[in-house]
């Protein structure tokens, strides 16, 4: 007899619906798992074998079946346990087959048959949700998932309390989210507390309100990781659909959380990160750092110091908002549009600039360090700042603007960009397609000619000359001005930097 139970397998973050057969055959026992599994998922039959072992219920002697289809579709982790132990269950005739096939189930089991929390739950909740199915997942997965409110969800301690529920004997009560609030954002750093440094606080404002990849270059000690750290306190709160993205990505990762957050992604590799580390890939081509940075930042400290074929991998997902992870069997997509940040010394030693510090070698050793980054991906920094050492006599100065007030500034501007460009798909001015960029930042004669003066002067790129007009749009918006004035433009060509 043929039972059936539903689960799914991830392509990226996309959950795709897969169907557990399970037959019984007359035959020498056995158990067979089909379907393209992977180790892990081959080694369920040992792990649902000792569960059902330990509810003292003896496998069937039988030739065991288990199709996981569709079976050109490859399927990796541990969380087919779950509805396999389902399905085998309902073709021994322990629960109803109807009941088995009303659920959509996800979970590891310990050998005992308790259940072991999984990743993915959020997807898995909207996929339940799409198909009308109910949700079952381990208890502490459950609360996660239950942020889905068009999914029923229930989350089992352990093998048996899930069969109790599909028996009908001991229902489960539905999964709640948690009573606490979102999660926490980032601990980030007053800029009140950063001392002097205006125009890299400017900067960092205006590349916080339009989304603008920023490169600050300077001495060690001049507060560049110091102000990197206060941008998740002045970024504006995420939108509805943001969170979910964001937290789809994270619960595929397996970094649970309370649910989807307002508070945006930091992250800050190490320098000495891999490439699959930062672009995602791997045994089980998981997400990388900008992918969990997804409509958050990304931070490159040190920048010169990372692999040059990793900084360069950056090129295609910074232009493109997303990296497809190819394997033999198949192609992964994650959504990767981050806001890069980068900082990093002059040179070696980082006193290039002070003639009594420097090295032997200045200059030529600052055009060495910086030759470690390549001319198209340093095209990409919308914003590139020098950030000068603090005099002593500004260290004991007033305090500056604190965050909140920035915040504000920010939230405003980055409303009028969101109402500007949603019907195009967008959410920020670094985002603004192409073919809609000219409409977006219109010009009058003056401003145009002073713009093509400037670009031939300085030699800008026609990816310059589109990120020029993009940082002016969001001063303008910073301004509250409709229009972008020859001022807006002067000050974004500045932020250009050589």
């Amino acid at each position: 007899m043929l039972a059936r139970c539903y689960t799914v397998a991830f392509e990226g973050i996309e959950p795709r619906l897969i169907e557990v057969q399970c037959a019984l055959a007359p035959g020498i026992p056995g158990f067979s798992i089909v379907g393209l599994p992977d180790k892990s998922v081959s080694e369920s039959r040992e792990r649902v074998g000792a569960a059902l072992a330990a509810m003292a219920l003896a496998m069937p002697a039988k030739r065991v079946t288990v199709n996981l289809s569709p079976g050109d579709m490859p399927k990796e982790g541990a969380h087919y346990d779950l509805p396999i132990a389902i399905a085998l269950l309902a073709a021994m005739d322990a629960i109803s087959r109807d009941a088995a096939e009303s659920v959509l189930a996800m979970g590891e089991l310990a050998l005992d048959g308790r259940l072991v929390p999984v990743a993915g739950a959020l997807p898995a909740a909207l996929a339940s949700a799409s198909e009308d199915k109910a949700l079952i997942l381990p208890a502490p997965s459950a609360p996660e998932a239950a942020w889905v409110a068009a999914a029923t969800v229930f989350g089992a301690e352990s093998l048996g309390s899930a069969l109790a529920h599909l028996a009908g004997t001991t229902p489960l009560a539905p999964a709640r989210p948690p009573l606490s609030a979102a999660p926490a954002a980032v601990k980030s750093t007053d800029l009140a507390s950063v001392r002097g440094q205006e125009g890299a606080k400017r900067a960092l404002e205006i590349a916080a309100a339009g989304s603008h990849n920023i490169l600050m270059l300077g001495p060690p000690g001049a507060g560049k990781s110091l102000l990197a750290s206060c941008l998740p306190g002045i970024l504006p709160p995420q939108t509805a659909d943001e969170a979910l993205e964001s937290a789809m990505i994270q619960s595929v990762a397996g970094t649970r959380g309370a649910g989807p957050s307002p508070h945006r992604p930091f992250r800050s590799p190490h320098h000495g990160a891999s490439m699959a580390a930062i672009i995602g890939g791997g045994r089980r081509a998981a997400p990388g750092e900008i992918s969990l940075a997804h409509n958050g930042v990304l931070f490159l400290d040190e920048l010169p110091e990372f692999q040059r074929p990793v900084l360069d991998s950056l090129r295609q997902p910074i232009e493109t908002g997303e990296v497809w992870i190819a394997r033999a069997e198949a192609h992964l997509r994650y959504p990767s549009r981050f806001m890069l940040v980068g900082a990093a010394n002059p040179c070696r030693c980082g006193h290039m600039a002070d003639a009594s510090r420097a090295c032997a070698r200045a200059p030529r050793c600052g055009q060495d360090y910086m030759a470690r980054l390549s001319g198209p991906l340093l095209d990409r920094f919308d914003i590139r700042i020098d950030v000068p050492a603090i005099p002593p006599s500004d260290l004991r100065g007033p305090l500056g603007e604190p965050s909140s007030e920035v915040a504000r500034r920010v939230t405003a501007a980055r409303k009028r960009q969101i109402q500007r460009l949603e019907p195009f798909g967008a959410r920020s001015n670094a985002d603004c397609p192409p073919d809609v960029l000219e409409e977006m930042t219109a010009l009058d004669g003056d401003c145009a000619a002073f713009l093509q003066r400037a670009a031939a002067h300085f030699g800008i790129s026609a990816r310059g000359y589109s990120r020029i007009l993009r940082v002016a749009r969001t001063i303008a918006d910073l301004d509250g001005a409709e229009q972008i004035t020859r001022p807006h433009l002067s000050e974004a060509i500045a932020l250009r930097g050589p």
